[in-house]
């Protein structure tokens, strides 16, 4: 058992790496669809060695006329300039960074709005009743099966990424607005969860159920891949949340929570995080994923767009 215990954060570190490569991969999607673009360049033309005595005709170059009408205007005048491709990518780059400056500032200050506070008290007790019993439940916990708990894991990362990822291919082949949308907002879901799960690691820095002295200790070791929040649960349900919010149909939002919840529960199982570590990531997700969709999706959208309603219920349409 020893043996065992003592591969298992190896083990542990693999699957973290191929999960991050999951969800990088489809981060990095929009890097699929940069295109450069080169200036044309015609040369100038070249005096023939040999000649002399012989004057040569005149090097017009036809690009810098410019034909006007007998009122004198310019008929290029009103004609709108593309921009070069370089400065089409530095003002994206520039505006998905403000983009994210905004949800991160809203994120932030979400937790202190009134109509939020009944939620901030549910995760709280939530999380601090189960970290009473975290060591309880955890001797409940078998340490067989392992690798068949990683293995439906990934499994379930990947469909659920997959099918994010082939949305937005979709969407973008086709120029499919909603499906667009979705990746879109999936990719920006992403980075916040990122950006507010990686100090939260970095800060609490709490030992798995497997390592120290076995008592989930905080403040131990400073790193990204810690127990709390856990980051599994936290990354799925909040793709999960942006899929059925999109698509809220019974049997989507079953499928995608499905799967989120799949992930928990496996990672849970295989001695990766105290209950109150998938406790709050999850919650946490969820949280992530409905503040930035209602705050960037379109209400135009046959979507959860404004507006709520229960997830078994089917959506209403206008006729």
């Amino acid at each position: 058992m020893k043996e065992k215990d003592s591969a298992r954060p190896g083990i542990r570190s693999q699957t973290f790496l191929r999960t991050l490569i999951v969800l990088g991969w489809f981060t990095s999607l929009p890097a699929l669809f940069a295109q450069s673009q080169d200036k044309s360049f015609a040369p100038p033309l070249l005096l023939e060695p040999g000649v002399t005595g012989t004057t040569l005709a005149p090097n017009f170059r036809v690009g810098e006329f410019r034909l006007e009408t007998a009122t004198g205007e310019n008929p290029d005048a009103d004609t709108p300039q593309t921009p070069p491709n370089g400065a089409e990518q530095e003002g994206l780059m520039r505006r998905s960074i403000r983009k994210i400056g905004q949800d991160q500032k809203r994120l932030y200050l979400a937790p202190f709005e009134v109509h939020n506070l009944k939620w901030d008290a549910f995760v709280l007790v939530g999380t601090g009743a189960l970290f009473v019993v975290d060591r309880r439940i955890e001797t409940h916990i078998s340490h067989s099966h392992f690798s068949t708990y990683q293995a439906t894991s990934d499994l379930a990362i990947g469909g659920l990424a997959g099918s994010l990822a082939g949305i937005y291919l979709y969407g973008i082949k086709t120029e499919h607005h909603h499906a667009r949308e979705t990746g879109a907002l999936a990719l920006e879901t992403l980075v916040n969860t990122f950006l507010i799960y990686t100090p939260m690691q970095l800060i609490f820095a709490r030992q798995r159920p497997d390592e120290g002295n076995g008592k989930g200790d905080f403040f131990k070791h400073h790193a990204v891949n810690t127990s709390f929040p856990g980051g599994h649960a936290m990354f799925t349900f909040a793709m999960a949340s942006v899929l059925a919010d999109e698509y809220p149909k019974p049997w989507a939002r079953v499928l995608a929570y499905g799967a989120a919840t799949a992930v928990t529960v496996t990672r849970f199982m295989a001695r990766d995080h105290w209950a109150s570590d998938m406790f709050i990531g999850a919650s946490l997700g969820t949280a992530i994923a409905e503040n930035t969709f209602h705050a960037r999706c379109d209400p135009e959208l046959p979507s959860q767009c404004k507006k709520h309603q229960r997830w078994w219920k089917p959506m209403k349409t206008p006729d």
